[in-house]
């Protein structure tokens, strides 16, 4: 009788289960079946740094030869301040890496992470897109920043649509119908990162404000600029990535990017998956104005500018200026607290990936990563305070 009474329960289920995601999809929330697995299921209540394992990617290929890290004299031979420990635990961190005068000066591993492990970059990713973007430019791809996104993106409407450039997406002045929200379940940012058309769910975004004028984060902006760059180049954006970064900085392991479908578009805005060491060899090419090994990457003129806060002054182009007193610095920002840091005058990179993040109570620039540079300058350029 139980049995029976069991059986019957289990194919009800089974019947509404099927019911729901039939509704979903009928309905245009299909991509909320693949978020619910992806989170929920897995544990977690929205995105997390190894769900690049579960979605699809293309492959970051790295090359033949590796950028050396060596080893400072005092690599890890000194203990963390008591802030930076407590900081680190408290956001559940899984690396710590800091490069002083591109030695390896601290290097530590937690939570089972390792050096072998990828981690996603999520928004880190509006960095590498930009750069790219800035190298096409330097290719003759594209002819510059103010080139309007409609050459690109013939479909792209809205009242301001044919003023928008590609700056404006970079700068994060765009001013597009877009609603940045990284826990509605219903809303754009979801349903570009759990759904399999990327391309056609920012067909349906507006240009509705006039761009240059408001700096608003949207994560859309870089899906956009992404967009541009693969109908410019004719290229995969992962492929560039490959040729124009990956490659030349010597990263010892390749990188993935996550597509919206199987051999589809990547995720631009975010969703590059990558180890802490290569993460930092990205940083290191920042603080050495676009060269490695005196070879130019990117014009140092650009990093210079991309470094300068625009319209609001925490943020240039794709990249979050902070200071530690009077010592300057910018970072590479994602998600639950992935940062690239550079701290020019120190010669300082800093790399954290984790698990959560402590946000800032005033201000746009996270307490987490405030303290991460904060201490690190402290502890290992004491002179520049």
């Amino acid at each position: 009788m139980f049995f029976r009474w069991l059986l019957r329960f289990v194919a009800y289920l089974a019947a509404l289960i099927m019911a729901v995601v039939l509704i979903a999809y009928l309905t245009g929330y299909g991509y909320l079946v693949k978020g619910v697995r992806l989170s929920y299921l897995s544990g977690h209540t929205s995105a997390n740094i190894y769900d690049g394992q579960d979605f699809d990617t293309r492959e970051v290929a790295n090359g033949t030869q590796t950028e050396p890290l060596l080893s400072s004299s005092k690599f890890n031979t000194a203990a963390p301040s008591k802030a930076l420990s407590a900081m680190l635990e408290e956001t559940s961190s899984t690396s710590f890496l800091v490069l002083h005068h591109d030695s390896l000066l601290w290097e530590k591993y937690y939570q089972n992470h390792s050096d072998s492990a990828a981690s996603n970059s999520f928004s880190m990713a509006k960095t590498i897109t930009t750069l790219l973007v800035q190298r096409a430019i330097q290719e003759g791809k594209i002819k510059s920043w103010d080139a309007p996104a409609i050459q690109y993106l013939t479909w792209l409407e809205g009242p301001y649509a044919k003023t928008l450039t590609l700056r404006h997406l970079s700068t994060m002045t765009a001013g597009l119908d877009w609603k940045e929200s990284y826990y509605d379940p219903f809303g754009i940012t979801a349903r570009l990162y759990y759904g399999d058309a990327a391309e056609e769910t920012m067909k349906k975004v507006k240009v509705t404000e006039a761009p240059g004028k408001k700096f608003v984060y949207q994560s859309g902006a870089t899906q956009l600029l992404g967009l541009c760059l693969t109908k410019a180049t004719g290229k995969p954006v992962a492929e560039l990535a490959s040729e124009w970064l990956w490659k030349p900085i010597g990263a010892e392991r390749k990188a993935t990017w996550h597509t919206d479908a199987e051999g589809g578009m990547e995720l631009t805005y975010c969703c590059f998956n990558a180890v802490t060491r290569d993460y930092a060899r990205l940083g290191k090419l920042m603080l050495h104005q676009g060269k490695v090994n005196n070879a130019k990457l990117i014009d140092s003129s650009f990093i210079a500018q991309a470094t300068k806060g625009n319209l609001d002054p925490v943020y240039g182009q794709a990249v979050w200026i902070g200071a530690t007193g009077k010592v300057a610095w910018y970072a590479m920002q994602g998600t639950l607290g992935q940062y690239i840091a550079v701290v020019p005058a120190a010669d300082l990179v800093i790399v954290r990936t984790g698990n959560h993040q402590k946000k800032a109570g005033k201000g746009k620039i996270p307490t987490c990563l405030q303290t991460y540079v904060d201490e690190t300058i402290k502890q290992f350029a004491p002179e520049l305070l």
